[in-house]
């Protein structure tokens, strides 16, 4: 029987070769990918687009909660926006009007993340409880005003860091957690269907911290995590990550498909966003930022989102900036924290409405802003 001693050389050994064969695998993907998005882009002549400082001013703001707000999302359909925060409350917005259609308070008080349900009819949301909570929308609130729960999903090891509902399945929502597993639920049953790494090899190996599901293929969805790699997963096979894209240098905050499918974005710790090839598994673009002034470090990136053609991507930092990026010229064409009546606070989330006719960024100064684009059609 091998000693301690003999197992750990043999695991520092294997390690090492997993490090070499990765950096060869690394220099040769750079070999083969012999230019970026930006690169190709200029040398087609294209310009970056080009903004006025009112054409994403501030329309309104959501006040009402009276801690950081950690999380929000909006209906697929209609113009409803729920947001998740440090007050133990999920709040229901409609953005037309700025009114609180539901407030509801939280067993739990320290919620990470929210989302509706396809038909808007349900919010699902998870935190440091290990669990995911369901509420039904339409459910009568009993005499303290408080909304029961009407699930509640419980077997994750860890808090829950991300949920999405799986597109046109109101019994189908995805969860990611610090147990670096993500699962996928029937909300009906509460029961697990598949769970997606753990034991598995080709399983994460740090906390996951976020998710995005593919809406042109709803079998496909990708996972963000502290081990700094995006996992890409298919809900038919359970057993192992059918790809892992590697580039980021720190956690991965947030993790967001581009519009057609085929690619997607990420935000990370290391304060840059990327674009990746979903089938090749190659980095197409670096998002780079220049350091904080006032210290010389690079903002946190903790949220990203798509314009509706993908043109344009936008990503909120913990110094409270939300830069627009032009994704085809990698450049920054609008700071939104720089605008009038722009957040207080670190930028912790935002989300386009479903149409990209809306902007809605969430911010620990306790509030959430709207900002409306009349051209989004063209972007």
């Amino acid at each position: 029987m091998a000693s301690v001693a003999e197992l750990k050389e043999k695991h520092a050994a294997a390690t090492a070769s997993v490090n070499s064969l990765r950096e060869r695998l690394r220099q040769r993907r750079q070999t083969l990918l012999d230019t970026d998005v930006e690169k190709y882009s200029k040398a087609q002549g294209r310009t970056a687009v080009s903004f006025n400082p009112t054409d994403l001013v501030c329309c309104r703001t959501l006040q009402g909660h009276s801690g950081k707000v950690y999380s929000l999302d909006w209906t697929p359909e209609k113009n409803w926006i729920v947001s998740a925060s440090q007050d133990g409350r999920l709040i229901v917005w409609n953005a037309l009007t700025s009114q609180k259609t539901h407030a509801i308070k939280l067993h739990c008080p320290w919620v990470m993340t929210c989302a509706f349900a396809p038909n808007g009819q349900s919010v699902a949301c998870g935190g440091l409880d290990s669990a995911c909570s369901i509420f039904n929308l339409s459910s009568q609130a009993d005499r303290d005003g408080n909304m029961p729960v009407s699930r509640v999903l419980t077997g994750h090891k860890g808090y829950v860091s991300s949920c999405q509902y799986v597109p046109d399945q109101e019994t189908r929502l995805i969860t990611g957690s610090g147990d670096q597993t993500c699962v996928l639920w029937d909300v009906t049953t509460g029961q697990r269907i598949s769970i997606f790494g753990g034991e598995f090899p080709s399983g994460h190996t740090a906390d996951v911290l976020s998710l995005s599901i593919n809406s042109l293929n709803t079998n496909m969805f990708i996972s963000g995590s502290c081990d700094t790699t995006v996992r890409l997963w298919d809900l038919r096979i359970a057993s192992r990550a059918v790809r892992t894209y590697h580039g980021h240098e720190g956690d991965i905050n947030s993790v967001k498909f581009f519009p057609d499918g085929q690619r997607f974005g990420t935000g990370s710790d290391d304060g840059t966003c990327r674009l990746f090839d979903m089938r090749t598994g190659h980095q197409l673009q670096v998002y780079n930022r220049e350091p904080d002034r006032n210290d010389n470090e690079l903002p946190i990136v903790t949220s990203v989102a798509f314009s509706i053609s993908g043109r344009l991507l936008f990503a909120g930092y913990s110094n409270g900036d939300c830069y627009v990026w032009d994704t085809l010229l990698a450049e920054m064409v609008l700071n939104l924290g720089t605008l009038q009546n722009s957040h207080e606070g670190r930028i912790s989330c935002l989300g386009l409405s479903s149409d990209g006719s809306a902007l809605c960024t969430g911010s620990w100064d306790k509030n959430l802003k709207l900002r409306g684009m009349a051209w989004h059609e063209l972007l």
